[in-house]
């Protein structure tokens, strides 16, 4: 129980600690401080969205997999036991 209630803990503090994942590199950086120079700050906030977005489907993809390869080895397993 312990060892649940830890990692909600610390998934509920990775989510809202996401903040200050916003991070761009060189070339999109300079792209945006140049629309913010000329006044257009809404393509700023997109391209934070969308590097996040980029960077969380692999993650979640493995872990999706994850899931189901530990449901199927634990069906497996529990197959063997009854035997």
């Amino acid at each position: 129980m312990k060892k649940v209630f830890k990692t909600a803990l610390f998934t509920l503090l990775a989510l809202f600690y996401q903040s200050v994942a916003f991070a761009q590199c060189a070339m999109c950086r300079a792209s945006v401080e140049n629309n913010v120079a000329n006044g257009d700050t809404s393509i700023g906030a997109g391209l934070n969205l969308g590097i996040l977005y980029l960077f969380v489907m692999p993650y979640l993809i493995a872990m999706v997999i994850g899931y189901f390869w530990y449901k199927n080895a634990k069906k497996k397993k529990a197959k063997i036991a009854m035997h």
